[in-house]
C-alpha cells in the first residue's frame, strides 16, 4: 500500500507539473473567449489534483498517528469520505461567521490548504452528520500558518517537537461547552500525549483567552493588534497539554 500511494502521488505531481506548464499558453489563432475557458478548466483540473493528493497524503499519516481512542463520537480522518466532510463543515461554517477571506475555500465548498497534509485531523460525528473539527498541524519545512503573524524559531530551539492547533470547527456555537468542543479538545490531548508533541501552537481572539487560561499549561507569547484579516485584538499563545488544569481534567477527560 505504501508504494502504491508513492506511486501514485509521484502521477499526481508530473500530471499536475504538466498543467502547470501549460496553464499560460493561449491558442492565437482561437478566440479569447475559448482561451479564457481552457484557462478555467485547466485551473480546476489543478485544484482537483491538489484535492487528490491532500487526501491521500492526509490518510496515509492519520494512519500513521497513536490514537488509542475510546470516545464515542470522535474519530481520525482515515477516508476520503472523512476528508470531504470535513472539508464541507469548515466551507459551511466559515462561510455562515464570514471567515471565508480568512480561510478561503481552494474548491467552492471545500476548505482545506497544504497544511492538511501533515496534520492530525480530528472530527466529531453524531447521527452520521460531522458537527466538528480540529486539526494538529505537525511541524514540517513548511512554516507554521501562525508563523505569518509571529515566528516560532525561538519555540524550535527551544522544544523538539512544536505544533499548531487550527481551523477548530464547530456547526453550531451553544452556551457553555458543547459536547463537539469537549470531544475535540479531549482528541487534542490524546494526540499530543500520545506522539512525541512538546508544545502547540495556535492564533486566538483575545476575547477568548479567558476560557483557555483556564485549561492550564496555557501561556501568552504575544499580543497583536490583528490576526490577518481579522482587525481585532488577537493572542499568540503556547500550550503545553502535559500540564493542563483539574478544570480541563474534569470538565474534558472526565475525572472525577
Amino acid at each position: 500500500m505504501t508504494t502504491f500511494n508513492i506511486n501514485k502521488n509521484e502521477s499526481l505531481m508530473a500530471l499536475q507539473q504538466l498543467v502547470e506548464e501549460n496553464i499560460s499558453k493561449k491558442l492565437s489563432y482561437m478566440p479569447e473567449s475559448f482561451n479564457q475557458q481552457q484557462h478555467q478548466a485547466l485551473e480546476l483540473f489543478k485544484q482537483r489534483l491538489f484535492l487528490e493528493k491532500t487526501i491521500d497524503e492526509a490518510i496515509s499519516f492519520n494512519k500513521n498517528l497513536n490514537f488509542p481512542n475510546e470516545n464515542r463520537n470522535l474519530y481520525l480522518a482515515k477516508t476520503a469520505e472523512n476528508l470531504i466532510d470535513v472539508f464541507k463543515l469548515r466551507s459551511s461554517v466559515f462561510t455562515s461567521i464570514n471567515y471565508q477571506e480568512e480561510f478561503p475555500d481552494t474548491i467552492e465548498g471545500l476548505n482545506f490548504d497544504k497544511y492538511d497534509s501533515n496534520s492530525a485531523i480530528l472530527f466529531y460525528k453524531s447521527d452520521n452528520m460531522v458537527t466538528g473539527t480540529i486539526r494538529v498541524i505537525f511541524d514540517s519545512p513548511y512554516k507554521l500558518p501562525s508563523e505569518s503573524q509571529f515566528p516560532f524559531d525561538e519555540m524550535r530551539s527551544k522544544y523538539t517537537s512544536i505544533c499548531e492547533v487550527s481551523r477548530l470547527t464547530i456547526y453550531k456555537e451553544t452556551k457553555g461547552l458543547s459536547l463537539e468542543f469537549k470531544y475535540l479538545l479531549n482528541g487534542l490531548h490524546n494526540i499530543f500525549n500520545n506522539n512525541k508533541l512538546d508544545i502547540s501552537l495556535f492564533g486566538i481572539k483575545e476575547e477568548h483567552y479567558k476560557l483557555y487560561s483556564k485549561l492550564g499549561g496555557v501561556k501568552l507569547l504575544q499580543e497583536l493588534d490583528s490576526y490577518g484579516t481579522f482587525t481585532v485584538p488577537c493572542l499568540i499563545v503556547s500550550w503545553d497539554l502535559s500540564q493542563v488544569s483539574p478544570f480541563f481534567k474534569k470538565a474534558f477527560l472526565g475525572h472525577k
